[in-house]
This record gives C-alpha cells, sequence and structure tokens, in this order.
C-alpha cells in the first residue's frame, strides 16, 4: 500500500479532473491520487463529447443546471484563451417548425433569461443574415455564447496542469472495491482520507459500495454523429430544434465543430451495456441483463415515454431517416455529403428506479468519508469548473 493521501479520485474525467484542480488551488499541499481504469484521460463520456459549450437556457430555475451552465461556459472559454486551446465561437440558433414549437421557443427564451444567458428571440431575416440555410416559423432562438471547444485537448491540458502540480496518476488501476478508507484496484490497495467518485458510468456501482445511491441505477444510452464530408460551409453554426422538454435529450441538430466541421446528431439509443459503443467490444453478460432488465419494465409501463423515445431512436440506425431529421433545419443540403459515422459515446443517465423516471439534473452524495458524483450528465462539460467548485462547497468542504 502507498503512502495515505488526503483525495483519491476515481476516474479522470472532466469532472475528476477539474475537482483535482480546484483542491489544489484551494491547497497546493494536498497530496492527491487520480486513478483511471484507462490508459490516459479523457477515454470515455469526455473524451466522446460534442464539444459543445452550452450557453444555459434549457434548464428551469431551480436546477444546479441552470445555476452553473452561464459560468461555466464563460469559465471554459477563459481556460481555452489561457491555454490557447482553440474554440468556435460559431453561436448558436433553435428553430421552430410550427405554432407550438414557436410557443416552446418563448418558454426557452424565458428560462435562459431567468438564468442569465444572453439569448433572444429574432425574426426569420435576422435568421438568416446569421444562418443563410436555416429554416425556421416567424422565429428563431438566437444563443451568441454557445460555441465549441476540443474536449479531448481540454482534459490533456488539465492533465498536464494536475502533473506540474504534484498530483499523482494510475493509469490501468481498475477500481474493485473499498476497505474503510482503502479503494482495493487491480494495481494494489490505495489510502485515501477522503475518496471522490467520478466514475462516469460505473459511478452507481461504486457508490453503492460506500452506501449511496441505492435508489439509483445507470441507464446507458448511446449517441452517434454523422459527418458531413462535402463541405466546412453548408452550415455556418450550430442549428437545433425545439425539444422535448419532459426528457434530457435535445433531439438531433447540426454541430459545427472546432475546426468547422458540419455533424449531425446524436442519437439516443438505449445501449445493451455500459460501454457498448460498437459491436460486442466490452460486453459485459451481467450487465446486460441488469440493464435490459431496467429497460423492459420502462418499456412495457412506457415511463416518461420510453417505449416512444426507443422506437423513435432506433429508426435512426437508417441513415435516410437520420438525415432526414436534419433536412427539415435546412434549406438545402445534400444527403450524399453525410458519408461517416464519429467516434460513437455513451451517456451515463442516472435512472430513479422507484420513480422510474431519468434524472434530468447533477447529483452528488456522500458523508465526510467520501463524495459521488452519481449524474454528471450533459452540460457536465461546460459546467465543469463551477460544478467543481459547488462539490467542494458543499459536498467535501476541505
Amino acid at each position: 500500500m502507498t503512502q495515505e493521501h488526503d483525495f483519491l479520485i476515481i476516474g479522470s474525467g472532466v469532472i475528476g479532473l477539474t475537482i483535482a484542480a480546484t483542491l489544489k488551488q484551494k491547497n497546493p499541499s494536498y497530496r492527491i491520487l487520480l486513478i483511471e481504469k484507462e490508459a490516459d484521460v479523457a477515454t470515455h463520456a469526455s473524451g466522446r463529447n460534442s464539444g459543445v459549450l452550452h450557453a444555459g437556457f434549457y434548464y428551469t430555475a431551480d436546477s444546479l443546471k441552470a445555476k452553473l451552465t452561464v459560468a461555466g461556459n464563460r469559465a471554459m472559454k477563459k481556460y481555452c484563451q489561457q491555454k490557447n486551446l482553440p474554440v468556435n465561437l460559431c453561436g448558436k440558433l433553435v428553430v421552430a417548425l410550427n405554432e407550438t414549437e414557436l410557443e416552446k421557443l418563448h418558454e426557452l427564451e424565458k428560462r435562459g433569461k431567468l438564468n442569465g444567458s444572453n439569448v433572444r428571440l429574432i425574426d426569420v431575416e435576422e435568421a438568416e443574415a446569421l444562418e443563410p440555410n436555416v429554416v425556421t416559423h416567424k422565429k428563431a432562438l438566437y444563443s451568441p455564447d454557445t460555441a465549441t471547444i476540443d474536449p479531448k485537448a481540454v482534459c490533456l491540458s488539465l492533465k498536464n496542469d494536475l502533473l506540474q502540480a504534484g498530483v499523482e496518476f494510475r493509469f490501468d488501476t481498475r477500481y474493485l472495491g473499498r476497505k474503510d478508507n482503502v479503494v482495493q484496484t487491480s494495481q494494489g490497495d490505495f489510502a485515501a482520507k477522503r475518496i471522490v467518485n467520478c466514475a462516469g458510468l460505473y459511478a452507481d456501482k461504486v457508490a453503492q459500495d460506500f452506501g449511496f445511491g441505492e435508489r439509483y441505477t445507470m441507464i446507458p444510452f448511446k449517441g452517434l454523429y454523422l459527418k458531413y464530408t462535402k463541405n466546412k460551409t453548408d452550415v455556418r453554426m450550430h442549428i437545433y430544434p425545439v425539444p422535448n422538454l419532459k426528457n434530457p435529450f435535445l433531439g438531433v441538430h447540426f454541430t459545427k465543430t472546432v475546426n468547422g466541421d458540419i455533424k449531425i446528431g446524436p442519437t439516443a439509443i438505449p445501449a445493451f451495456w455500459r460501454e457498448n459503443y460498437e459491436g460486442w467490444g466490452r460486453f459485459d453478460a451481467a450487465e446486460m441483463l441488469s440493464v435490459l432488465g431496467h429497460e423492459a419494465v420502462l418499456f412495457l409501463r412506457n415511463s416518461f415515454g420510453f417505449r416512444d423515445l426507443a422506437q423513435e431512436e432506433i429508426k435512426k440506425y437508417g441513415r435516410d431517416y437520420f438525415v432526414g431529421l436534419a433536412q427539415k433545419m435546412v434549406k438545402s443540403i445534400d444527403p450524399a455529403g453525410f458519408t461517416e459515422f464519429t467516434k460513437p459515446g455513451i451517456r451515463a443517465q442516472l435512472l430513479d428506479k422507484k420513480e422510474l423516471k431519468l434524472v434530468q439534473d447533477f447529483v452528488v452524495e456522500g458523508d465526510q468519508r467520501s463524495t459521488h458524483v452519481l449524474n454528471a450528465v450533459s452540460p457536465a462539460f461546460t459546467c465543469a469548473f463551477p460544478f467543481a467548485e459547488f462539490v467542494l462547497n458543499n459536498h467535501i468542504k476541505p
């Protein structure tokens, strides 16, 4: 066993990295160990993120997401500028297709203004001046602060910062269990005064070893994007549809990447096991039985519209259908220009087993010995810096 650390952080996605960075800022003398089951940081959700920096207008004012997204957008842009990391300040339009969706645009504008987000409704002429290819009904919601960054580059930069600050990393080190304040791993046992669980897709499993998160389980959703390789000019900025505000997914949209590429997506296809990225890779039979069991209950009861969602999402495996959803938002796009799928991602989405509903806000539980980030779904990357401050101030209190 190594010397006891002040903090042991499980998981090196953006949340684990920013919590480590914030701890070091609070007290440079803290001895921090970060363990990661993969060979490097940001192998899963953080490194497969779309890179969109959200602006904070989707969320109700009583949510943590509402409180943290606007500040997170500014903080992430500032960090990227300080580190000379690329930022695409392209902005975003949310478009309506009919009168019902137009009413929802007004609701999104109202939410945004309550949250301090810089958003406003604009008419068709102004929308077309920003994005000549856009199609919308009477109005569009304009968010100039929505941007895109390179999430992998951000995480590698944070890793470098932490190494320079004396944080210890142990890669290829899989969490196996715990006994008191000792974490058991595939590379030996490590002791710490405080354990911080940022394990993403496995955060619920780790939390339950410590007696937390008992009412939750993780339901994985697969996100696929189709890349438009014909050119980078047919779409100038992010174009999003009006989302179904009853679930946490934003619908198929146009994304402008940090280097100007165009892609459409993501899907939100229910996955069969937690790391069900492609084919039978990382297959886990016990996980599949557990996940399918929960999904079967949700499907049969159509909890929160899960059956409808699943049936709709499965259709998106058909490329023509997938592209057709995006085509509704623009005047012209070449369907043949969408030639390749980007690296798939898995959304670690917490399910409340008692209420049979997806948890839409961030969830953190713990006590004086351990802290567990159970639900850090989108826009967690955008919120990462202020979210780390929130966790420290409210759940760790170092």
